[in-house]
């Protein structure tokens, strides 16, 4: 027999999967332009939300459901990266080394340190934003929705979301003084 909590998880499992299959498909066939593959990685959300023993307990559930987005995408890649890297075996040495310092001098500590900091001073500005400009700015601009798609996952007007990035555009001006006074 099913406890109480069980059906309770069923119930929103099923309300999730009814308030964010679309949004989440938009999401994933604008990134990998593959709509079975958009499917595949939609239907994984679903299945690590399934892992979450206490769903109830989630208080912004779209903040969460679509960081399980990102976070599948961004294993997506890796893995597409790795599959390329190794696909291209075996290469010369000279290649290799390239490749190596290409990258080394790319990424060095203070280029690293500065990106860091630079993210944390932006990620702090916006935490000074109410709860749902942030979300719809970080939405917009960092995972690259659209607007209307962004307004159909809050139940909001297209307009209210343009009003929202516009709001956090201009705290984020003014905060690092680029904003014309």
């Amino acid at each position: 027999m099913r406890s109480a909590a069980q059906k309770c998880d069923d119930e929103l499992r099923a309300a999730l999967d009814a308030r964010f299959r679309s949004p989440l498909m938009g999401y994933f066939v604008l990134r990998v332009s593959n709509r079975d593959e958009a499917e595949d990685l939609t239907q994984e959300v679903f299945v690590r939300l399934i892992g979450v023993t206490t769903l109830h307990e989630i208080d912004r559930a779209e903040a969460f459901v679509f960081r399980i987005a990102s976070n599948l995408l961004r294993d997506r890649s890796r893995r597409a990266k790795r599959w390329r890297w190794q696909s291209k075996l075996p290469v010369e040495q000279e290649t290799i080394d390239e490749c190596v310092k290409e990258l080394v001098e790319d990424r060095g500590p203070e280029r690293v340190l500065l990106g860091r900091e630079t993210l944390r001073e932006v990620l702090g500005a916006l935490d000074e934003l109410g709860d749902r400009t942030r979300d719809i700015f970080l939405l917009f601009r960092l995972e690259g929705m659209k607007q209307q798609e962004i307004a159909v996952l809050h139940g909001i007007s297209r307009s209210t979301v343009e009003k929202h990035v516009m709001k956090a555009v201009q705290h984020l001006a003014v905060r690092f003084g680029s904003a014309q006074r």
